[in-house]
Formats: C-alpha cells, sequence, structure tokens
C-alpha cells in the first residue's frame, strides 16, 4: 500500500487559517453579476421614475424663457418645422420633439408681437445656447436668454450676468454686429461685445445671427401664406 502526498498551497494555508473553504472565481463572477444587474435596473427605475418631473421642470423654463424674450405676450404658438415649412398643427400621433420649434407671441386680438428662437454653437468652452425674440416685422430685437452654457466664471458667464451686455438685445436690428465697446458708430445693429469675455458674447451674437437667418424667411413664408 502506497502513501499519497498532498501539497498544500497558500489558498489551503489561507483556508484552514480562517477556518472557511476558498471561495471560486466562478461564486465571485456571478455575485459581481447579481450586482451589476440589480444596479442597473435600479438606475432605470430611478430614471423612468424621475423623467417625469425633469421634462415637466425643463418645460416650464423654457415657457417661462419664451416668455420673457418676447415681452410678455398674451399667448404663443408653437410652431413647427415640417417639410421645410412652418405650422402650427401636427398630424395625429406625430412626436412634437422630432420637429425643429419655434415660437409666435400673439395679442389679445391674435396679431403677431413676436418670435422667439434657441439656437447653439460652440463657445469658448462647450456649446452655449440661447433663446431671443425678434420682431418680424423689422428685425428688431426683444429679447435674449442664455439657456445653457458652461463659460468660465467671473468671465465667459457674463453673457448672462451683464445687464449692460444683455439689454443691448431689447433694441438692436438683426442681422448683428459685434464690435469692441467705445468702437460702434450708433448702427442699431451694432453689439457691444464684453471685454475679457469676447469669444463668449461674440459667440451670442453669432447665434443670433445664424437662428434669424433661417428663422425669418420660413417666417416671412408663412405669414405671406395666411395673407388674404
Amino acid at each position: 500500500m502506497s502513501d499519497t502526498t498532498h501539497s498544500r498551497g497558500p489558498a489551503d494555508d489561507a483556508a484552514a487559517a480562517t477556518g472557511r473553504p476558498e471561495t471560486s472565481s466562478l461564486r465571485i463572477i456571478l455575485t459581481l453579476g447579481v450586482a451589476g444587474v440589480m444596479a442597473g435596473l435600479l438606475l432605470v427605475f430611478v430614471f423612468q421614475a424621475t423623467q417625469p418631473t425633469i421634462l415637466a421642470y425643463k418645460a416650464k423654463m423654457l415657457k417661462l424663457a419664451v416668455e420673457e424674450v418676447l415681452q410678455g405676450p398674451d399667448s404663443y404658438l408653437t410652431l413647427y418645422l415640417v417639410d421645410g415649412a412652418l405650422t402650427a398643427e401636427l398630424l395625429a400621433g406625430s412626436e412634437e420633439d422630432a420637429y425643429e420649434q419655434i415660437y409666435m407671441g400673439l395679442d389679445a386680438a391674435g396679431k403677431v408681437t413676436g418670435i422667439a428662437a434657441a439656437h447653439s454653437r460652440p463657445g469658448f468652452q462647450e456649446h452655449v445656447k440661447v433663446i431671443f425674440g425678434f420682431d418680424p416685422s423689422d428685425g428688431r430685437m426683444m429679447g435674449m436668454k442664455v439657456l445653457e452654457s458652461k463659460e468660465t466664471p467671473g468671465l465667459g458667464d457674463k453673457i448672462e450676468k451683464d445687464e449692460e451686455f444683455v439689454a443691448q438685445f431689447t433694441r438692436a436690428l438683426a442681422p448683428l454686429e459685434a464690435v469692441k465697446k467705445g468702437r460702434g458708430d450708433g448702427d442699431p445693429h451694432q453689439v457691444d461685445i464684453i471685454t475679457g469675455a469676447t469669444i463668449s458674447s461674440r459667440c451670442v451674437v453669432d447665434v443670433i445671427n445664424e437662428a434669424y437667418a433661417r428663422w425669418n424667411p420660413l417666417v416671412e413664408q408663412m405669414q405671406g401664406a395666411t395673407r388674404p
């Protein structure tokens, strides 16, 4: 009869020291996998639970921004870009978010008081998104509000905190021309950019010019089609 010799390894020593058998790699993988699935399900649940609240808040903030840049209209219509033309009506079952939108302010008699449009482009750090209002009859600016920006605090964020800069967008005429402060000649199209935040403030002007050039012809086309 022969003796069988068994060599002890580190795992055996560890198991003997703790009094517990070695945990298998498969068991560890299964445990981590289950934990990952549970964490994923929890994230999905939280997202679905909070999404309606988030969307409602965004809709409320957008409504307030539209009313602000249109100087408090009695009401406003949401216009959708469908097949190259603006319309206030969508086919049944259509998803509103699938279409680009602008907003038409109206007075108590239903007369158009202004158009609000949102647009974005790269700023000094990331995209700057603004919403602005204008009178489609003459291109006069009615207001501007920054919706999204991550520009440098104390410098680039002056595009939303500098009252003098923001106030210019309640009287200037589109298309706008960005000029250094004190260099303008009184032209109503000129907007003074902010010293120390040149790129960010020029970005706001460029955003507005791009959006105005795109949307104003479509607004004119729509109004022409509705005139008797």
